[in-house]
Order: C-alpha cells, then sequence, then structure tokens
C-alpha cells in the first residue's frame, strides 16, 4: 500500500473511533465536557456507570483535581492506583483522544482557583523530617477546611440538623479512618444531652447494636473512599427500617448517597499517603451545634 493509502486509512480509522466516543457519550444523554464542572455534573448524574478500575479513576479525579491538573499521566495512575491506559480509556469515554486533553479541564479549573502565593515552596531548610511532616499536614488541613468555606451546600446542612432534631434516637455510624471522627461526635452529642449510640462493633456486634432502629431515629453516618468498611450494610439495615439518614462522606460515588435523606461531600487532603479529618470533624461538629440548638427552642 503506498504512503498516501496508509495515510487515508489511519484517517478513517481516526474517524471511526472519533465517532465512536461521541457515540458512547451522546447514549448517555451528554456532549463532551468542556469545563471540569461539566464533567462533575455528568458524574454526578447517576447515570454512567463505571467498571472497578474506571470508577477508581473517576473518585479519585473528584477527589484531587489540582493532583490530576499537576500531575504527569505516570503521577496521577500511581496516586490513582490504576494503569497510565486505564486513564487513557476514561478520557476517550468522554470523547478525548488521550489523557492530555482531558487533563486540560482540571488545568483550566485550578488555574483560577489557587489563592496568591499558592504553589511557592519553602526557601528555609526544614529543621528535621518530624517538622517537615508536621507543616504538610498542617497544609493538608487548611486545604480541606478551605474546601469547606468556598463551596458549603447550606441547604443540605439545614435539613441534616432538622432531621437529626427530630429523631427519638441518633444511631452514629462509621468505621475505620471515619471511626475517630463518629467518636468524637457521639461524645459531644451526649455532652449536650442529645440520646445517641454510638455504633462500634466491640465484638463484632454492630448489626445487633443497630437491631433496634426504627423509624423514629436518625442515622448519622460517616464514610470516606474506598467506602470498603461495614458502615454501608449497616446504612442499608437502618434505610429498611425506615429510619432517616443524614451522611458526610467524600464523593457522589459513595454506596451511602442512594440511602440517604440528606449528605454533605467533605474532601480531605492528604500529605505523604496521611489524610487529614480537620473538615469532617468541623462540619460534624457544626452539626452536633446546630442539633443542640435546635433541641432547646
Amino acid at each position: 500500500m503506498s504512503g498516501a493509502g496508509k495515510t487515508s486509512g489511519r484517517s478513517i480509522a481516526d474517524e471511526a473511533a472519533t465517532r465512536k466516543r461521541g457515540r458512547s457519550l451522546a447514549a448517555l444523554g451528554y456532549i463532551q465536557p468542556q469545563t471540569y464542572e461539566e464533567l462533575r455534573a455528568v458524574l454526578s448524574s447517576g447515570t454512567v456507570h463505571f467498571p472497578k478500575r474506571l470508577r477508581q479513576v473517576a473518585i479519585f479525579l473528584w477527589q484531587h483535581p489540582s493532583d490530576v491538573a499537576l500531575g504527569t499521566i505516570a503521577q496521577v495512575a500511581a496516586q490513582a492506583g490504576v494503569q497510565p491506559s486505564t486513564l487513557v480509556r476514561f478520557a476517550q469515554i468522554f470523547g478525548y483522544s488521550g489523557f492530555s486533553d482531558f487533563q486540560g479541564l482540571f488545568k483550566d479549573h485550578v488555574k483560577g482557583s489557587w489563592p496568591e502565593g499558592r504553589g511557592e515552596q519553602r526557601t528555609e531548610a526544614e529543621p528535621n523530617a518530624h517538622l517537615h511532616f508536621l507543616h504538610g499536614m498542617v497544609g493538608a488541613s487548611q486545604a480541606s477546611l478551605g474546601r469547606i468555606e468556598s463551596g458549603f451546600d447550606v441547604e443540605s446542612f439545614e435539613k441534616m440538623v432538622a432531621l437529626l432534631a427530630a429523631a427519638d434516637l441518633i444511631y452514629v455510624i462509621g468505621s475505620k479512618r471515619a471511626f475517630p471522627v463518629t467518636t468524637y461526635l457521639s461524645l459531644t452529642l451526649s455532652q449536650q444531652g442529645v440520646r445517641n449510640v454510638l455504633v462500634d462493633n466491640v465484638g463484632s456486634t454492630a448489626i445487633d447494636q443497630v437491631g433496634c432502629i426504627g423509624r423514629q431515629d436518625a442515622v448519622l453516618a460517616v464514610s470516606f473512599s474506598p467506602y470498603n468498611s461495614i458502615t454501608p450494610d449497616l446504612v442499608a439495615v437502618a434505610h429498611e427500617r425506615q429510619a432517616c439518614i443524614v451522611t458526610i462522606t467524600d464523593s457522589t460515588f459513595s454506596p451511602l448517597i442512594p440511602l440517604s435523606d440528606s449528605w454533605l461531600e467533605v474532601v480531605e487532603s492528604d500529605f505523604a499517603g496521611f489524610r487529614s479529618l480537620a473538615a469532617s470533624l468541623a462540619v460534624g461538629m457544626a452539626l452536633v451545634h446546630g442539633v443542640a440548638a435546635r433541641r432547646t427552642k
């Protein structure tokens, strides 16, 4: 085959691939997302169902847009725990030829959201590795709290306060990384005179601990990705018993969202593999304060 023939063949193949990507997205009822916000709208619509690895990518992109914007494909893939080819496949689902084009959505998003001075490196040497880690964790906590200030869903928060305040008994559920949050929230609810049960799963009795939950009760659940704890099973029991369910979680992909009457997204930043809990505690404490204040009226 001549060079011109080969070029023509590749052009036809490229056009066919583009049409196929367009059809796959059009079948979902969407055009190619042109902004990060449009991409989030598609992902949160619940109409796109991914296999396991692509879902893993979607959760990472949802929670870490800055890392996606600034990293190479190899770095983003390593952080997301997938192969680079999986990122390319994900981008192609949304009509992009590859990850680099797709990454432009995230670059444009973070370009306008960085405060002045962000990204400046510390010029002074750290006294030791422990202080370097401390500074990193402080930075992660500040970033987490900053997200709450910049985009808080007040309507969902007020609904959560109302549902919890109206409950006879509040079951506080969370495990693994969420357990420190739920433990403290249960303590502060008790200190405010609000009856609650901390579902701590001591002796593997979590199912028994929620065994008496009823429709006059409420669940305050906290759950973070990868959502592989017992929490979704416990919340499902409460849902079957028609209890009110409010949730603090970190993405629209959480299995608790379809079960919840109201929910808040709280995304925590991490440093060196250790994730902050600052924003989750702040939002949780605000809920406790709201519930206590409403019950005293």
